[in-house]
């Protein structure tokens, strides 16, 4: 199952496969996220969907849901 994944505030979309790492979506966007420990404990590469959940990009795949999943990213000067 194909969702489109949308990254704001870049305002970028591509497909995804349902179950596939954030952080390889975002990098075939050319979406650059931080990480830091890639485990999730850091914080780092965490998002916001649109239903106000934050997420760790790390950690997360893409969830089976409707045909859209708008991820709007942080800016962290410190990262």
């Amino acid at each position: 199952m194909s969702v489109s994944v949308h990254f704001l505030p870049d305002d970028v979309t591509i497909d995804a496969e349902v179950g596939e790492p954030l952080l390889d979506v975002a990098d075939r966007a050319g979406v650059f996220i931080p990480t830091g420990c890639l485990m999730g404990t850091c914080h780092a590469c965490t998002v916001e969907l649109d239903d106000g959940e934050t997420i760790r990009a790390c950690i997360t795949s893409v969830p089976p849901q409707d045909e859209e999943l708008t991820i709007h990213l942080f800016s962290d000067p410190t990262w």
